[in-house]
C-alpha cells in the first residue's frame, strides 16, 4: 500500500529537504503538483512508496539523504518505477537526478523503450551515445541534441512543456528499489 502523510509534521528532521542553489530563477521552480496531482500516480510506483507531503516552499534543486526527487512528465508519459533497463542504465551512467532531465530527453527514452520492447532490438548505451549528444540547456538540465547526418530513431520529441520545472514531488529513498543507486545531489561538473 501507497502511503502519503498528512502536512509536515510527520517529516524526517534529521534529513531535511536542501535547496541545493542551482536554480537560475528559484521562484520558477518551486513546487506546484500538489498531493492529488501526486496521487494519480501511485500505481506508477511499487506498493509501499511513500510520498512526501506537498510543501510550496521546496524547490526542485532539493536534497536530502532521506528524500528524492521525481519529475512528473515521465509517469505523465507512461513509465512506472523502476525505470526500465536502458533509462535506469543513462542515468545510472550520466549521474543525473531524474530532475535534471528535460521532458525531451524523457520522451526519446521512452519511444526507445518501447522499440525495445515491441521489436525486441538491443537498445545499450552505445546506441544511444552514437545518435545522440547531451547537452545542457541552462540550469543544469539537460536534452539530447541529435548529431549530425545521423537518422533519428524517434522523432516528434521536442514538443514544449509548459510549468514542468515546477512539477515535481519527493519519495522516500528507503521505500524504493534501488535506492542505493539513487543520486543525492545534482551532476554540475558539466562532464556526462
Amino acid at each position: 500500500m501507497n502511503t502519503r502523510s498528512s502536512p509536515a509534521k510527520n517529516l524526517d528532521h534529521n534529513s531535511p529537504l536542501k535547496s541545493q542553489g542551482l536554480s537560475k530563477n528559484p521562484s520558477m521552480e518551486l513546487c506546484r503538483f500538489t498531493d492529488p496531482e501526486v496521487d494519480q500516480f501511485r500505481s506508477c510506483f511499487p506498493d509501499g512508496t511513500m510520498f512526501r507531503p506537498f510543501n510550496s516552499s521546496t524547490k526542485s534543486d532539493c536534497m536530502s539523504d532521506t528524500w528524492i526527487t521525481f519529475p512528473a512528465i515521465p509517469f505523465q508519459i507512461g513509465f512506472t518505477y523502476p525505470f526500465p533497463v536502458l533509462t535506469e542504465g543513462f542515468f545510472t551512467l550520466t549521474a543525473l537526478c531524474y530532475i535534471q532531465a528535460m521532458p525531451m530527453l524523457w520522451r526519446v527514452l521512452y519511444t526507445l523503450e518501447h522499440i525495445i520492447e515491441q521489436e525486441g532490438i538491443d537498445i545499450g548505451m552505445s546506441v544511444l551515445s552514437q545518435q545522440y549528444n547531451l547537452v545542457s540547456h541552462g540550469s543544469y538540465r539537460y536534452l539530447f541534441k541529435s548529431k549530425p547526418q545521423k537518422p533519428l530513431p524517434t522523432l516528434k520529441t521536442t514538443k514544449n512543456d509548459t510549468n514542468w520545472r515546477n512539477q515535481f514531488f519527493f519519495v522516500r529513498r528507503d521505500s524504493i528499489p534501488n535506492r542505493n543507486y539513487l543520486p543525492k545531489k545534482w551532476n554540475t561538473d558539466g562532464r556526462i
